[in-house]
């Protein structure tokens, strides 16, 4: 019996990960992205024409190295959280180092990408389209650099195992699987749909 590690709260069943308030805020947050997703494709279908040339401006490789480094964070979170259940705790803070550091590469391509937009006087704006396109990746660009901050106190408190710190670190992962579910519906209506 001393052998065993003790249970975590992810043996007790059909408990979901984590705390129960970061599913109240994950599905707000995903509530007020599908109300934008929506008028987006609606105004999207009164102007398709519009919206196909604006977007047609828009580098899919961007979005797609975009999309790439996020997958790579979110294995890289799955992995820690893994590790953690385990009590692998060094293992477990290299994961989520690596999820920052793609999560920072991220920020550095999209900060890029807006350079280079703006400096072609693209802005707010330029059209319809681009105020969707401002307002969808910025609020998520918001939501990447506090899912770094997020991260950064998970692997600040993987040093101290124990089932609160299980919890915040499923709840932490939670949001970050968000921030990367938020992304691909971003490139998906922005980037790749015709």
């Amino acid at each position: 019996m001393g052998d065993q590690p003790p249970p975590t709260h992810a043996d007790a069943g059909d408990k979901i990960p984590g705390d129960v308030g970061i599913w109240v805020f994950v599905l707000g947050d995903m509530s007020v992205f599908s109300v934008l997703f929506c008028l987006y494709l609606y105004y999207r279908g009164q102007q398709p024409l519009l919206y196909a040339a604006a977007q047609a401006s828009l580098s899919t490789g961007f979005g797609l190295v975009d999309t790439v480094t996020l997958l790579t964070s979110s294995w890289c979170v799955a992995q820690a959280v893994h590790a953690l259940h385990r009590q692998f705790t060094a293992r477990a803070r290299r994961f989520l180092l690596f999820g920052i550091g793609c999560g920072a590469l991220f920020v550095c391509c999209k900060l890029l990408e807006y350079t280079l937009k703006l400096n072609a006087g693209i802005t707010p704006a330029t059209s319809e389209f681009y105020s969707f396109y401002y307002v969808l990746t910025g609020l998520h660009f918001v939501h990447t650099v506090i899912g770094m901050i997020v991260l950064a106190f998970m692997a600040r408190a993987s040093r101290t195992p124990g089932q609160s710190t299980l919890i915040a670190i499923d709840s932490g992962a939670t949001y970050w699987h968000m921030v990367d579910v938020l992304w691909i519906m971003i490139f998906t209506l922005l980037y790749l749909l015709r």
